[in-house]
């Protein structure tokens, strides 16, 4: 089967096996007309779901101290050079209170895997919120948990959790990973399913070493997982890392792997990310043209968002809220899609 007829049977049947996958990344590589045909397969498919909408959620990244030493990010626990921080409930209260003024019906509770936050606190952060805020949906991008604690921030009121696998090639995931274990994320992964959550997975394009095949696998894992959110974005180096020398990924790359993502789960939550931005000025617009359906705006403190620096030179640091969100919706509204201010559930929760 060619390339063409392989991407045309990944259109109808929304799966191909890994082979077929490795086949067709091979040849996306330098056929543009392959690749054209892919990005507008991926939008219509993206458009028969949740049409011209793109989701808006506010991120709030409330803690930079993480207790993981992941080697190509910058608030990994030997990088001495961060300014570390911690918001307590009431900041947290703050950055909802001023997002839900704004519009928003999503806040992304995001940090590193930082053990001050036990469970008693954050399961007070979580109904506090929900108590303030209770036509809103909390998600939260904590890290690895044991299933009970998982459990227990979905009784509650988290319905949302986002934790990517970042590879599925074990040895690659151990090189970056070098004190965590791959089987353990994937079984969070399939844990926070089993409860009831909506899960986001996902993975980085252009780490060091990685090639199709890593890449192909990756999509192997998500079908069989089935997310409802995939967050992709492209390797970004961190001067402070020891892979600060390593060359960026790249932005065509990182779109084909998610335009296929949205092909073999077609429902599924794809966000522009900010390291999309970051990599190219429109970068966040050429993901929402090929199928991606979410943007989440920084609620942070102007104060400290330049020290949740995961990566060198992120964009939207020093913006405040308002500001944030005005100028990605005129992005967005610009870009020929229009912004959907609700909870914006994956389609299969509605």
């Amino acid at each position: 089967m060619n390339t063409k007829a392989l991407l045309y049977k990944l259109y109808n049947e929304n799966n191909l096996n890994f082979d077929e996958t490795l086949e067709l990344l091979n040849d996306l590589d330098t056929n543009l007309k392959l690749r054209n045909e892919l990005f507008a397969c991926s939008l219509e498919t993206k458009e028969k779901y949740y049409q011209k909408d793109v989701y808006m959620r506010g991120l709030i990244e409330f803690s930079n101290y993480c207790k993981q030493n992941c080697l190509y990010c910058g608030i990994q626990r030997s990088n001495k050079n961060v300014k570390r921080y911690r918001l307590n409930r009431n900041d947290i209260l703050n950055c909802c209170k001023e997002g839900y003024e704004l519009g928003f019906r999503t806040f992304v509770l995001q940090g590193g895997e930082d053990s001050y936050y036990t469970d008693e606190i954050l399961i007070d952060i979580i109904k506090s919120i929900k108590n303030d805020f209770k036509d809103c949906a909390i998600t939260l991008s904590i890290g690895e948990k044991s299933y009970d604690s998982y459990l227990k921030y979905f009784n509650a009121g988290a319905s949302r959790f986002l934790l990517r696998h970042e590879t599925a090639d074990s040895d690659l995931y151990n090189y970056f990973h070098p004190e965590m274990d791959l089987e353990n994320r994937k079984q969070c992964l399939f844990d926070l399913k089993k409860i009831g959550y909506q899960v986001g997975a996902g993975f980085m394009v252009g780490l060091k070493g990685q090639t199709n095949s890593h890449l192909a696998k990756d999509l192997i894992f998500l079908k069989e997982l089935s997310p409802h959110m995939v967050g992709i974005g492209p390797y970004l180096s961190h001067k402070d890392t020891i892979l600060k020398d390593c060359k960026n990924g790249d932005l065509n790359k990182t779109l084909i792997m998610l335009a296929l993502t949205r092909l073999f789960l077609p429902k599924v939550l794809l966000p522009s990310t900010t390291a999309l931005g970051t990599l190219d000025n429109t970068g966040r617009e050429k993901a929402l043209k090929i199928g991606c359906n979410v943007v989440m705006p920084n609620l942070s403190p102007t104060s400290l968002r330049k020290d949740y620096s995961l990566y060198d030179n992120k964009i939207c640091t020093g913006d405040e809220a308002a500001h944030c969100r005005k100028c990605i919706q005129r992005r967005i509204e610009n870009s020929g899609f229009k912004i959907n201010m609700g909870k914006g559930d994956h389609i299969d929760f509605k």
